[in-house]
């Protein structure tokens, strides 16, 4: 039985990697059971049974998204900043997971244009968890007083936008810099974002 669950683990690891790579170079909509199978030797009755449909490869591709990039947040070091360690997972846990799998970027964070919304709800508990790693870092800062009064969730909202924006922008290439400076502008950014919020508070509500 042990011999039967690794295999199944590594069939499904090897239909997700071939998901993802199609889905780099062709985009959601080159995404085929059938094109899964003949990219890893097997037959569609394989992909079906370990995975599932096309949706169900979405759905599995999301989660792989969102488990992967809250890894990448979770496993970068803590120091006794923490406005440097949110600034850090944001320049380099982010970007690093955005350019390592801008095909996972495009179906977690794309998925209006790309993935039907009852895939993508498939693949909101996996969302939720990378978010709450977000959300403790930028806890932190709020008990440093780097929020200024501003709501925790506001923050988080705040602080994710402008990582996906960044990402998005420069993974089709619109940064005009070298890639070393690409890094700078995420830095850059994200230090104004955080500096800002302790320095001003935000307008109460009319």
């Amino acid at each position: 039985m042990g011999r039967t669950r690794i295999h199944d683990q590594a069939t499904a690891a090897a239909l997700l990697d071939a998901a993802e790579a199609i889905v780099d170079t062709e985009g959601v909509e080159g995404l085929t059971v059938r094109r899964v199978a003949q990219q890893v030797g097997t037959t569609t009755r394989a992909v079906y049974s370990s995975l599932g449909s096309k949706e169900a490869l979405l759905a599995a591709l999301g989660m792989r998204a969102f488990d992967l990039l809250g890894m990448q947040i979770a496993a970068l070091p803590r120091s006794e900043d923490p406005a440097a360690d949110l600034i850090a997972a944001g320049a380099a846990g982010f970007r690093r997971w955005a350019l390592e799998h801008p095909a996972l970027f495009r179906v977690g964070f794309l998925h209006q244009v790309s993935v039907a919304p009852q895939v993508w709800a498939r693949f909101g508990t996996s969302a939720q968890r990378a978010l709450t790693t977000l959300h403790e870092l930028i806890r932190r800062v709020e008990q440093d007083g780097g929020l200024a009064g501003r709501p925790l969730t506001a923050a988080t909202w705040q602080f994710h936008s402008l990582c996906e924006g960044l990402a998005a922008m420069e993974l089709r290439g619109s940064m005009p810099c070298p890639e070393n400076d690409s890094q700078q502008i995420w830095t850059d950014a994200l230090g104004a974002l955080v500096a800002g919020w302790r320095l001003t508070r935000p307008k109460a509500d009319h």
